[in-house]
Parts: C-alpha cells; structure tokens; sequence
C-alpha cells in the first residue's frame, strides 16, 4: 500500500460492539478502572497491554504510535511529549557511563546539547563526524565502547543530507544501535528504517502534524525488544505524549503527503529565484546541483524538502534586517507548518555564538533559514522581494536597518 494510502487509513481500535470510528477519538482520561488487583497487576507487565495509567498508555496516544510505526516501517513506536523528549529518552535508555557516541558533525542544537550534557554528567565520549564517509564511522567506533551513531536525515540549517546507506550499513556491520532524526524529511521523503536504522525519531510538531498547533515526539523502533527495552526508561523519565497533541497529530497526518509535495514544490523554486539575485551569496537547498550533498540527496530522499538556507552579502546586520523587513512570513524559530517562517540563526537561535564558532558549527553571519509553508510562491516572493529592495536600497544610502 501506498504512503500515501497509509496516511489516510491511520491505525484506530474499534469501540464495544466492533464498529469503528472514521477519526480516532480523543480519550482525554489519566487513569483507567479494573475490577480486580490482579487485573491491574497484569496490565501494568508491558508497554501494549490493556491501559491503566496515560503516562504508561492511552488509546489515543496509542493510535499515534501504531500510525506512526506503519508509516516508518517499523515494528512499534512510542510516543513522547515533545521531540527532544523522544531523543532524550532514547539516550538516556541505551547509554551507560563510559560509553562512546558517534555523532554527526551538523545536528540540530538541542541534540547537541543533551549530548554534551551527558558527557558532562557520566562521562560519554562524543566523537564528531562528517556524515559523508563511512570510513570516518569505522575509524570512531573502533573504541569497543561505541554503542550509538545519531544523525539527521536533513541538517539544519544547512540541509546536509548524510551518506545514510553507507553509514548505517557500517553501523549494522560493527554492532552499533544507530538513531536517525527524521523530523525534516518525514516519511514521505525519506524512511530511514529502510536504509538500515535501528531508531527513528520525530518532533510530531512540525511536518507530521503541520498546522502549529502540536508539540510533540516519537521514536519508532525497527526492532520490537530495542522498543521494549527503551519502554520502562521512558515511563519513568515522564516525558509522555499528552492524548489531545496526539490526537491534534493524528488529525494532521492523513494531509502530509500532499503538504510535503507542496513544502518541497515551494521550497525549491524559491531556491532558484533566491539564487538569481545579487544580494544573495549562496542558497543551500539539498536538492539544488551546487549543494554539497546534492547526489546523496537525490539517492536518499524523494524529495528537496521544506527548509532552505540563504547566505545574504552584509552579514550579520543584513540577515536581521531581511526577516525583520519580511511582511507575509513570519520570523518565528519553528518549522513545518502551513506558514512560512524565517529566522536568522547568527540573531537569534546562536546569538551567542561569536564568529568563529558560527564558522564551526557551518553557519555564516549572513544566513537566513527559511521554512516555507504551502503558499502561493509568487505571493512569498512579492514578500521577499520587497525586503531585498528594501535593504538595497537603504545600503546605497549606508544605513543598516
């Protein structure tokens, strides 16, 4: 069957009496009642037993992860209260003091972070890759202590796309569990599982649920006793997926596959129009010939994706003066909605970063991340172009704003 197909047809129970509810209801209840101590006794042995308490099980939420597992390809899933909860639980289940962790280079910043907290806190080795040469993998996880590769199916903001089947592959090969953050690609672009990896994770807050409404994660699994040994540390570490976000996902996802044609559509051809104009130095969209990773991306995803890159001329005061200037967007840090957002990193997400470290981290003064949403594209580039005019014309006269 189809994805798309699949994303219309989520996974839902029946109710007493076996018909079933064309959309999934929404059981907003904590607890659930039994008859006997030795009835609550058994449901509480395992993660797909019958439901007693939300933060170990809910129908609704459990709809979501059975939907979710079907559209990754994957034998379950378990959703979490945010996409850093579904990372964060999953580090925190298969990671011991001691352990070494290969990660790619260019991650999304909370990843970063909560690695660099673990290896604070327990001493975990982190040793930083590219993501474009297995060699690099196979050189790291030499150390015996190597349990765990993470990357990104799509970087940001940069729109690295890494050698996912040879990485994954040489994982496989040396026995170490691999994580793949999906969250910007989705299922319709890319499944990961497929290629090789042990975890999938999501933020179901931005294209899986698409409306900006939702704050939510998930982690599928493509091996049900890897599920079931993450299951116990997730319920305890509390990060639980609340029923009505995982009810407002569920209503988001039979639209996706034809979000995502849109997000990418949009993306794409204002990439172009982006790479036509002079203030613009350098577009970054992996789907585009001039981008570094543009032949793995074209093997590994169906897609460009919604999230592009520009490096505007000027710098600093150029990129902030772009999204303040921007009239039909909307400056916001999130991404994956209907709307088109933008942000300028170097300002706000790694303002605190000085010049040197944006340069490591491959992000450059002038650069503007852009997600663009399913608009009209000749509507965002009526918006666009103003704000390039604007800055032209203010920079003729010296003026930075």
């Amino acid at each position: 069957m189809e994805l798309r197909t699949r994303a219309v047809h989520v996974v839902n129970e029946p109710l007493p009496g076996g018909s079933r509810p064309l959309s999934v209801p929404l059981v907003q209840s904590s607890a659930f009642a039994f008859d006997s101590a030795a009835e609550l006794a058994d449901a509480m042995e395992g993660p797909d037993g019958r439901y007693v308490y939300s933060r170990r099980g809910n129908p609704t939420v459990r709809a979501l992860e059975r939907t979710l597992a079907g559209l990754e390809g994957g034998e379950g899933a378990i959703a979490f209260a945010s996409g850093m909860g579904a990372i964060s639980g999953v580090l925190l289940a298969l990671l011991r003091p001691g352990d070494r962790v290969v990660a790619q280079r260019c991650l999304y910043g909370g990843t970063h972070a909560v690695l660099s907290d673990l290896a604070e806190r327990y001493g975990i080795e982190v040793v930083r890759i590219s993501g474009d040469d297995p060699a690099e993998l196979e050189a790291a996880a030499v150390h015996p202590a190597t349990r765990l590769l993470v990357l990104e199916t799509i970087a940001n903001p940069t729109g690295q796309v890494p050698d996912l089947p040879g990485l994954l592959a040489a994982a496989r090969a040396l026995g170490v569990t691999s994580l793949v953050d999906n969250s910007l690609a989705s299922p319709v672009l890319c499944r990961p599982l497929e290629l090789g990896a042990d975890v999938v994770v999501h933020s179901t807050t931005k294209y899986l649920s698409g409306h900006s409404d939702v704050l939510g994660g998930v982690a599928v699994f493509a091996d049900e006793a890897l599920r079931r040994r993450v299951w116990p540390r997730t319920v305890e570490l509390g990060a639980c997926a609340d029923p009505f976000a995982a009810w407002l996902t569920l209503r988001g996802i039979p639209t996706l596959p034809l979000r995502m044609r849109e997000h990418c559509a949009g993306a794409a051809a204002l990439a172009e129009l982006f790479a036509a104009r002079s203030e613009v130095e350098a577009v970054f969209y992996p789907w585009r010939p001039d981008h570094p990773s543009y032949d793995t991306a074209r093997k590994v995803l169906a897609g460009g994706g919604g999230l592009l890159s520009f490096r505007l001329a000027g710098g600093r005061g150029a990129g902030r003066a772009f999204i303040e200037r921007v009239r039909l967007a909307k400056l916001a840090l999130s991404l994956g909605g209907v709307e088109t957002l933008v942000a300028h990193p170097a300002s706000t997400s790694h303002r605190e970063l000085d010049e040197d470290a944006l340069a490591a981290a491959g992000i450059a003064p002038g650069l503007v991340r852009m997600s663009v949403g399913i608009e009209d594209v000749e509507d965002l580039w009526k918006d666009f172009e103003q704000a390039l005019a604007r800055g032209r014309l203010k920079a003729s006269f010296g003026l930075t704003k």
